[in-house]
């Protein structure tokens, strides 16, 4: 997390530019650059023997919000004897969050949906916070109106289903599309968890969602723009690469008539933020793990100079790291995980508006980025003029290894310019209003549902774990939100205690 602009120049010292088109400095650089770190491991550098031995019935890897929920479930039942081992100096994977002089800010997931009513461990979660209690959601943190704006044709419109400029055919699609997703939901197979509903392999995996929408007399531009927006918001995935199951998923899994979203300034920092108080103990940050090894019964962890012997490991970091990890596991091969680009502008005032006022969620029709959203929308004080904004941009324009490539090559000033322009095309005074924007490069932020991810072999065999060992991350599910990696973390946690005898 960052706490301070200091902290933020520390780590991206002498990374200044002038903006092309106006000679106002913006300052800035990128945050949280540890891939080092995790090249270290994929280039299996040389480990250092172990100096001491600590033995504990349980290792939890990865302090992101699966592993914290495995955690926050173990302390409930009021078993103590397990840590966390998190890479970063900072636990927390997509729900960090920074703070400046102006408002906290996510670097990563901003909100949760309200949770449908068989959302069990999300409302005992969040009943536990505060958030839920006798019947009602706090309204504090319910997202204020406006919530949801679109700029389509020149102008901002209510909502993020294109409605300017739309010919009666592509109304007649958006209804005949709407109707599709209601017969979806009412087959109960489309549910968050999805491991509740989720059948072990269907025809609608087998195909991607942008040619299922072409086949079913889908052709508007317009849902297909919402179509690949949706996909690529959720997924990091255009339309195109993404199973037509998980895309259905997007739009069927959730009640129809809820409230939400749940969203704070800094996201869902804050719920990691109630995590970590509570599990705080057992957070052991800055502490990758460098290897992982079977001997008998026990399993042997080693991060440093130490090596942790344990009867079981819930592993909660990236599918795709473990075989560098574990040489027995075989490299992931069908699974491939997105790039983001999840940047904070720092803004003086905000820029001139076109249509209906700024909404807390900001989205530019046919932009190669996710728009952004507005830090001090919850404020419910005097409206100030300086805020923050959370540009979101998924690299689903190439695959995966490419565009990570492109992202860890273009400095930051290229990558400035890149935002500034899009943002233009909404705000043609954006320039004047920003005094600083902070990049953090996020190589390997979600897997992706690609079609064929339901029966895939590899996920399947992260569904089932190994011996005494459990895998926990939402790659596990086939695709990242906050609920899902709560599920797996819980349910990993629950096969854990019953292997150490708990």
């Amino acid at each position: 997390m960052l706490t301070s602009r200091p902290t933020r120049r520390a780590a991206c010292a002498g990374l200044i530019g002038l903006s092309v088109k106006a000679e106002r400095p913006v300052t800035g650089g990128f945050v949280f650059e540890s891939q080092n770190a995790g090249h270290a491991i994929r280039d299996r550098q040389q480990i250092p023997a172990p100096k001491k031995t600590i033995k504990i019935p349980l290792v939890i890897i990865g302090g992101g919000m699966s592993g914290l929920s495995a955690g926050w479930w173990l302390e409930k039942k009021g078993f103590h004897d397990f840590l966390i081992l998190e890479l970063e100096k900072e636990a927390g994977g997509n729900s960090r969050h920074g703070r400046n002089e102006i408002s906290a800010y996510p670097w990563g997931a901003h909100y949760v949906p309200v949770p449908n009513t068989d959302s069990t461990l999300v409302r005992e979660l969040f009943t536990e916070f505060g958030l839920f209690a006798d019947g009602h959601w706090d309204e504090r943190w319910l997202c204020h109106a406006p919530q949801e704006r679109l700029f389509l044709h020149g102008r901002w419109q209510d909502g993020l289903e294109p409605d300017i400029g739309l010919t009666a055919e592509d109304h007649r699609q958006f209804q005949a599309f709407d109707k599709r997703i209601k017969e979806f939901r009412e087959t109960r197979q489309f549910r968050i968890p999805m491991a509740t509903g989720a059948p072990a392999d269907s025809p609608l995996d087998h195909v991607n969602f942008r040619d299922w929408l072409h086949q079913n007399g889908f052709s508007s531009k317009y849902l297909d723009w919402l179509a690949d927006y949706s996909t690529r918001d959720d997924y990091g995935a255009a339309a195109a690469d993404t199973s037509a199951w998980a895309g259905i998923h997007y739009f069927a899994a959730r009640d129809h008539d809820e409230k939400g979203p749940l969203t704070w300034p800094e996201g869902n920092g804050w719920i990691l933020k109630r995590l970590l108080k509570k599990l705080q103990s057992y957070v052991h940050a800055g502490k990758p793990v460098v290897r992982i090894s079977r001997s008998g019964t026990q399993w042997n962890v080693q991060t440093g100079d130490t090596l942790y012997q344990c009867a079981a490991v819930i592993y909660a970091a990236p599918a795709f790291l473990l075989p560098y990890l574990d040489s027995s596991v075989p490299t992931v091969k069908s699974m491939s995980w997105s790039p983001w680009l999840v940047s904070n502008l720092t803004l003086d005032r905000m820029p001139e508006e076109k249509g209906m006022e700024r909404a807390w969620d900001n989205v530019i029709y046919n932009s190669p980025t996710l728009g952004y959203v507005v830090a001090t929308h919850q404020n419910v004080q005097m409206r100030t003029d300086q805020t923050v904004l959370t540009h979101y941009w998924a690299l689903s324009h190439a695959a995966p290894n490419l565009a990570r490539r492109e992202m860890l090559s273009t400095d930051w000033g290229a990558w400035k310019e890149r935002i500034l322009s899009d943002l233009e095309r909404a705000h043609r005074d954006i320039r004047a209003c920003v005094s600083r924007i902070d990049i953090f490069r996020n190589g390997h932020a979600m897997v992706r549902p690609t079609p064929g991810f339901l029966s895939n072999p590899e996920r399947r065999s992260w569904v089932a774990g190994r011996e005494r060992f459990y895998y926990a991350s939402a790659d596990v599910s086939g695709f990242s939100i906050f609920e899902e990696a709560q599920y797996r973390g819980v349910d990993a946690a629950r096969r854990a205690l019953v292997a150490v005898g708990r």
